[in-house]
């Protein structure tokens, strides 16, 4: 699960019933330039604009190619070579998204107001900094404040070291010397005092606990930094597995010495990888062969498994509402279309990333008391319609929902439903929701962003999403399954037609089909990504002290997968650039370098 302390809960967007109302002049934030969008709007989205660098003197910069479907926006600068691509708000007032220029950069554009030109600013207009402490890591969070027309408080919130940035608040007042202001997208609220001087906000930020935040009063605001462009190796000829550790060796020693892996940071990789039948598990750092990882939302594919189970087994199908599969009377019945086991599946369901219920009472094991009751109760709150053209919205809700639907029909917890499914019968005995005494003392030491220990993590009605722990071995059971389900069906024996270890080649080819579109240039079967154009199976995943990548091409008969001791750092995933860097070598590709 891709998650991080302040930005847990940002969604990536979801389908309006219409298009916005996109148009205007626009200001934003590249690093420490700024920059001014102009757009013409027609009646379909914009029909032209211009972008002006006012820092490097680029005025005029002509836009194109203009794509806009229902809330997703993407643009052309040709003349520089970039592009824009990100999601609009209701209103048209604010675009959230990325620069692509060689690498991709935060950019979120916020449409001018010239209303409010000559307002009078307030006692905490301007900019603010504070730095939040939690779980031994520190956080800059940046506060900016401005007066509208209206006499209220207009406010937004970065969090500059996760690149989190342009949260909007909330509910901003200012009473007397009190100011207080909520941040919806992470449900997190700060309250306190303006100083006599003006100059410094002392007061608590709340989110699930409350920890003390002071903000100084700042010139100039702060520019997010900026991610390091990838550097790649020189391409070698496709390295046979035979050969693939000392070519390992060699890439990941910078990483050893004094990178990801080094001796002081306690962080460990172990990799599994096979090509044509022929498997090998290296571990690199702190950990061993066997150590035991969490591996986060590549949960996410064994959740569609086991939907592609009980659909060939006839316990379910895939156009099942998902009502029908909660407890009676949790949440009627919509008017028009509505959720689907599918659409849970797919990532198309139109539910948010997160539930807006989700109030952790311990920030370092956040999932552990979200229950079932909290997930039913948001259900009923927000209703099971489906909107009108869906489109992909990564959902750790919806994943999660769909495992507790399928514990349900099944009569059994997620964690029994696994081990009836999938893990029996591919006698993946170390891939589990809760560990043994003896898989306790092989359970690697998790690491935050800045290589304090981390606590595990624990998941009840959200387990689907991403409870799973495993190993480098076991994972590769399941990615040669992956490879060649036919396999499968030889090793499990003569057993009745719907056993699990019957259907589970069939529901192996049935998690394969491509079902729908996902992220830019990719497709999703059942939660798998696929790359349209490496034809590569793909998925990952972060938890407060894990983070994992795993990827099979069924075509090339090699998979991998890498399991790494520390979730996600400031500058991306160790484990994703890893596995990447292993499909990459494989096939004699250019690839990712590993050096820190």
């Amino acid at each position: 699960m891709r998650l991080r302390w302040l930005a847990w809960l940002v969604c990536l967007g979801s389908a309006a019933a219409q298009d916005p109302n996109i148009g205007g002049d626009y200001s934003g934030m590249l690093g420490p330039l700024h920059l001014k969008l102009h757009l013409e709007a027609g009646a379909s989205g914009p029909t032209e604009g211009t972008l002006d660098s006012l820092d490097q003197g680029g005025m005029g910069l002509t836009c194109g190619n203009f794509r806009l479907d229902k809330k997703i926006l993407s643009f052309d600068i040709p003349s520089v070579g970039g592009k824009w691509h990100g999601t609009v708000s209701d209103d048209g007032a604010m675009l959230n998204g990325t620069w692509s220029q060689g690498t991709e950069l935060p950019l979120v554009f916020r449409r001018d107001d010239p209303s409010e030109t000559g307002v009078k600013p307030s006692r905490v207009d301007g900019i603010w900094l504070g730095t939040i402490e939690a779980g031994g890591a520190k956080l800059r969070v940046q506060l900016q404040v401005k007066s509208g027309r209206s006499g209220k408080e207009d406010c937004s919130l970065d969090s500059l070291d996760q690149g989190a940035m342009g949260l909007a608040c909330e509910k901003a007042r200012l009473d007397g010397n009190r100011f207080s202001f909520e941040v919806p997208a992470v449900h997190g609220h700060w309250s306190g005092t303006l100083a006599e001087n003006g100059n410094e906000l002392d007061g608590t930020w709340s989110q699930g606990e409350d920890v003390p935040l002071r903000f100084t009063r700042q010139t100039a605001a702060i520019a997010p930094n900026a991610p390091k462009p990838p550097k790649y190796d020189a391409a070698i000829a496709a390295v046979p597995i035979g050969e693939l550790k000392g070519v390992l060796d060699r890439d990941l020693a910078a990483a050893l010495k004094n990178g990801a892996l080094a001796p002081a940071t306690g962080g460990g990789v172990a990799i599994g990888v096979v090509q044509r039948g022929t498997r090998r598990i290296f571990a690199y750092g702190a950990v061993k062969e066997d150590s035991i990882f969490e591996i986060g939302s590549i949960s996410k594919t064994f959740t569609g498994l086991i939907l592609a189970q009980m659909v060939a087994q006839h316990k379910v199908k895939l156009d099942d509402a998902v009502r029908e599969l909660l407890p009676p009377g949790t949440v009627a019945k919509p008017e028009g279309t509505e959720i689907t086991l599918l659409d849970l599946a797919t990532q198309h369901s139109g539910l948010p990333r997160m539930p807006d219920n989700f109030h952790p009472a311990d920030l370092q094991d956040p999932y552990a008391d979200y229950r079932p009751a909290n997930l039913y109760e948001f259900v009923a709150k927000r209703g099971v319609s489906k909107p009108a053209n869906t489109e992909f919205v990564y959902s750790n809700l919806g994943v999660g929902l769909l495992g507790q639907a399928l514990s349900n029909r099944a009569g059994m917890h997620y964690p029994e439903l696994l081990r009836a499914q999938i893990t029996g019968p591919l006698e993946m005995n170390d891939t589990v929701v809760t560990l043994s005494p003896e898989q306790q003392k092989r359970f690697a030491q998790g690491h935050g962003a800045n290589h304090q220990a981390a606590h595990a993590w624990r998941l009840d009605a959200l387990a689907g999403a991403g409870a799973i722990r495993s190993t480098a071995s076991d994972m590769l059971r399941y990615l040669e399954a992956q490879l060649d389900p036919n396999s499968v069906k030889l090793a499990a024996g003569s057993t009745a037609a719907d056993s699990p270890a019957a259907t589970l080649a069939t529901a192996l080819g049935m998690s394969h089909e491509l079902r729908a579109d996902a992220l830019p240039g990719m497709k999703i079967g059942f939660a798998w990504l696929y790359q349209t154009k490496t034809g590569i199976f793909w998925h990952n995943g972060a938890t407060g002290g894990y983070s994992s990548y795993a990827f099979f091409d069924p075509n090339e008969g090699y998979a991998a997968v890498a399991l790494f001791n520390a979730t996600v750092a400031e500058n991306g995933s160790f484990a994703d650039r890893l596995g990447e860097h292993i499909a990459e070598r494989l096939s004699g590709k250019p690839a990712i370098s590993l050096g820190e």
